[in-house]
């Protein structure tokens, strides 16, 4: 089986960083890294799309962004969520879920 990568799309990709930082502040490249590991491989982020997605987020309010030490010693850039992230996250859900049911209802018919 081949190893494919799906490009993830700018309004997904907001929304799965909300989810990434609600569980926990991250920089990043740790961003990245998470939904990765979490998609098993299936999801793999470019570095220009998470921080253009990481700059719009922090505008809306919905992340805010501070410098702290990663665990190797270095200075990084580290997001966390907001209370404001935290209530789009749970709208964006909301979307999604309706969204990938209509998807499923298409790609189920059979006529």
């Amino acid at each position: 089986m081949g190893t494919e990568h799906s490009e993830v799309l700018r309004g997904t990709l907001d929304m799965l960083i909300l989810k990434t930082l609600h569980l926990a502040p991250l920089h990043g490249w740790g961003i990245s890294e998470r939904i990765q590991q979490v998609s098993e491989e299936a999801l793999r982020v470019q570095q220009g799309s998470l921080y253009a997605s990481l700059h719009r987020l922090t505008r809306e309010g919905w992340i805010r962004s501070y410098w702290a030490e990663t665990e190797n010693g270095r200075r990084a850039r580290y997001y966390a969520l907001t209370r404001a992230g935290s209530r789009q996250l749970e709208i964006e859900t909301m979307h999604w879920h309706r969204l990938s049911a209509g998807v499923t209802r298409i790609l189920a018919a059979t006529t």
